[in-house]
C-alpha cells in the first residue's frame, strides 16, 4: 500500500491512512493544521481527556506542569529501582526451564515502577493492572459497547481511587509523583483537580502499555532473529541502539490520529477539514525511502530515528523512562540467560492501535541461567 497508495482513503472512519515516513513525520509535527483533540463520542462515553488529547495553548500549559516530574534527573533517580525490580522478577523464575516472559517481566515491571512512582501501596497492584488493561482499550477504533463500558467503569473506579490518595497527599506530601504534580507550578498556573486526575490516568496507561509492549515485542524480535540476539550477547555496548531499533522494528503504538483543521493536500490527495488522518507508525518505520533494508532487524542501525514516540508537541513525555526500563529489562535478561529460544508460538494481543504480545513462552537451556 505504501508504494501504490501511500495516502489511502478509509471508508469506515471517513479519513485517510498515511504510510510514508515523510507524510507521517510532517503531520505529527504540524499542530497548526492537525488537531489531536479527542473525538467527542469517546469523551462523552468515558470522560477521558488529558493533555494527550488537547491542542495549544492548553496542551502547552499542561505539559509544562507535568514535565517537571519527568526531568532527566528524575528519570535517572529511578534507575536503581528499575534494576532492583527486574532482578527480583527474574529471581522468581530462576531455575525454571520454561516460563512466560510477559507474565514474568514485561507485564509486572512497568506497572510496578509507575505504581511506585505514584506512591501506590503494593497491595493495590493487581487492581492497578486491571484498570490499566481496561483503560488501554480507549485508544482502539471500532470499540464495541461492552468494551466502552469497561473503559468507563475503570475510569470511574480509578478516579475514586486517585481522589482518596490525593486528599492524603494534600495533607501529607511525600516524595512521589502525585505530590510533585500537586506542587508543580508554571507562570502562576497549577493543575486543577480534574486535570491532575486525568493526568494520572494517562501516565498509568501510557507508562504501562508502552514499556510492556516494548519488552514483549523486542524480545520476540530478538528470539526470531537469533543472529541479532547473539550479537547483543557478544556486544552489550549495542544495547542503546538495540532498543531504538526494536522500537522501530515493531513499535508498541501502531496508530496516531489527527483531525484536519483546514483543507490540506497530502501526497496529491485533497483532504477536507474535519476528516481523520491516521499515521501508520509501523509502516512509516519501515519506509525503504528512509531506512536501508527496513524489514531487517539490525541492532547496530544508525541514521534516521523512528516515529514510535511521536513527533512535535505530543512527543511521548515518558519516552526516556520507557527506554530506561527497556534497556534494563533486556540487559537483565541477557545477563541471566546465555541461551534462550521460543518454546511455543507467541500469542499476540488482539488490538489494533497497541501492538503487543499476550504470552511469550521461552525455553532456557540447562545450565545457561546465572
Amino acid at each position: 500500500m505504501r508504494q501504490q497508495d501511500p495516502v489511502h482513503r478509509m471508508r469506515l472512519l471517513d479519513g485517510w491512512a498515511l504510510t510514508r515516513y515523510k507524510d507521517c513525520d510532517a503531520v505529527l509535527r504540524d499542530h497548526a493544521r492537525f488537531s489531536n483533540a479527542i473525538p467527542s463520542e469517546v469523551r462523552e462515553q468515558t470522560g477521558l481527556i488529558s493533555m494527550l488529547h488537547q491542542d495549544q495553548p492548553e496542551h502547552t500549559r499542561l505539559r509544562a506542569l507535568v514535565s517537571q516530574a519527568f526531568t532527566p534527573r528524575a528519570i535517572e533517580k529511578l534507575r536503581f529501582r528499575v534494576e532492583q525490580t527486574a532482578e527480583q522478577l527474574l529471581d522468581a523464575v530462576a531455575g525454571q526451564r520454561c516460563f512466560d516472559l510477559i507474565a514474568a517481566l514485561a507485564y509486572p515491571l512497568p506497572i510496578t515502577i509507575i505504581a511506585d512512582l505514584m506512591g501506590v501501596p503494593p497491595k493495590d497492584m493487581d487492581r492497578f493492572k486491571d484498570w490499566s488493561n481496561d483503560l488501554a482499550l480507549s485508544v482502539e477504533p471500532f470499540l464495541p459497547e461492552d468494551a466502552m463500558e469497561r473503559v468507563g467503569g475503570a475510569a470511574e473506579e480509578l478516579t475514586e481511587y486517585f481522589e482518596a490518595i490525593i486528599a492524603v497527599r494534600r495533607r501529607e506530601p511525600r516524595d512521589d509523583l502525585i505530590s510533585v504534580l500537586l506542587a508543580a507550578e508554571e507562570e502562576g498556573s497549577k493543575l486543577t483537580h480534574d486535570e491532575l486526575i486525568k493526568t494520572l490516568i494517562l501516565l498509568l496507561v501510557a507508562g504501562n502499555e508502552t514499556t510492556r509492549n516494548l519488552i514483549g515485542n523486542g524480545m520476540l524480535a530478538l528470539l526470531s532473529n537469533p543472529d541479532q540476539l547473539q550479537r547483543l550477547w557478544d556486544n552489550p555496548d549495542l544495547l542503546n541502539s538495540a532498543v531504538k531499533e526494536l522500537l522501530r522494528y515493531d513499535p508498541p503504538v501502531q496508530l496516531d490520529g489527527r483531525v484536519v483543521r483546514q483543507d490540506v493536500e497530502i501526497g496529491g490527495k485533497h483532504i477536507r477539514a474535519g476528516q481523520l488522518v491516521i499515521s501508520l507508525i509501523g509502516a512509516a518505520n519501515r519506509d525503504p525511502a528512509v531506512f536501508e533494508q527496513p524489514d531487517v532487524l539490525d541492532i547496530g542501525r544508525k541514521g534516521t530515528s523512528h516515529l514510535s514516540f511521536g513527533r512535535g508537541i505530543h512527543y511521548c513525555l515518558g519516552a526516556s523512562l520507557a527506554e530506561l526500563e527497556g534497556r534494563i529489562a533486556f540487559k537483565t535478561i541477557l545477563q541471566r540467560f546465555r541461551s534462550l529460544r521460543l518454546a511455543s508460538e507467541p500469542k499476540r494481543r488482539q488490538q489494533i492501535s497497541l501492538r503487543g504480545v499476550e504470552e511469550l513462552w521461552v525455553e532456557v537451556a540447562a545450565g545457561s541461567d546465572r
